[in-house]
């Protein structure tokens, strides 16, 4: 049977207790790195991690379906779809950087019904349910009011993401901005969540690195959309703008398409 959406909370809070135990026993450890093909780095702690994911999915939601980061794609005709990122920012935990989370997104239907942000060196969770609001630990969060450009704080991990005609794009918006800020991988989008940053705009994404924080970001008031406007989903281009407001949100991306 798939999980009813009353299910989904307790069973990602499972997810991402199982990676947390998985990961954290190897962070700041020797690890053997392997490059992908797509030359980011794996180690055997993500592989593991997700393995536990998927064993859990096996036992509590076997019809659904899954889209991992790791061991690929099951199921995804299913109504549900799991899409699991067991560690997102593989470079900071191999460098030992606090940085890097799990990211657990729950497609319904081709939207995102559920999303976290799990932090576990910081022991900080978050997590968003569409229709219900978005919580850090518990405690509700909310974004941040920003409308404007000229006021808001953006962050993105890397110059190192952007093609050039991109980083064109995001250099002229960024400058705009109040403040930019560079690094933190999934953590900025948590940040926006909780209202302490106004926008995150990046490249090069995979499902597995932007559903998560979309589904979290948007139950906690914000928009998230790929750089011309469209919903988020697994066949998106890659390409994210996350925004604390739609006026925010226009503003932006009407400075990255100009």
């Amino acid at each position: 049977m798939s999980s009813s959406s009353s299910d989904l909370s307790p069973i990602a809070e499972a997810l991402a207790d199982a990676a947390a135990a998985r990961s954290m026993h190897y962070f700041r450890t020797p690890l053997d790195i392997i490059t992908k093909a797509d030359e980011s780095p794996v180690t055997l702690a993500d592989r593991a991690a997700e393995t536990d994911m998927r064993e859990i999915l096996a036992a509590r939601a076997p019809s659904d379906g899954i889209y991992g980061e790791e061991h690929g794609a099951e199921r995804l005709d299913a109504d549900r779809v799991w899409v699991l990122d067991p560690i997102d920012g593989t470079r900071s935990f191999i460098t030992g950087s606090p940085l890097w989370g799990t990211l657990i997104g729950v497609l319904q239907g081709g939207r995102v019904a559920l999303g976290m942000i799990d932090m576990p060196v910081l022991k900080e969770r978050w997590v968003g349910v569409a229709g219900q609001g978005a919580t850090r630990d518990g405690q509700p969060v909310r974004v941040s009011g920003c409308t404007e450009v000229a006021r808001a704080r953006i962050v993105t991990t890397s110059p190192d993401i952007f093609a050039p005609a991109d980083w064109s794009a995001f250099d002229r918006l960024s400058r705009q901005c109040a403040m930019r800020r560079f690094g933190g991988d999934c953590y900025g989008y948590a940040q926006l969540a909780g209202g302490t940053i106004d926008l995150v705009v990046e490249t090069g994404l995979q499902p597995y690195d932007y559903l998560g924080p979309a589904g979290l970001i948007e139950a906690a008031g914000g928009v998230v959309t790929d750089w011309r406007g469209q919903p988020l989903g697994l066949k998106s281009d890659g390409r994210v703008i996350a925004a604390a407001t739609p006026e925010l949100h226009r503003q932006a991306m009407a400075i990255l398409s100009a």
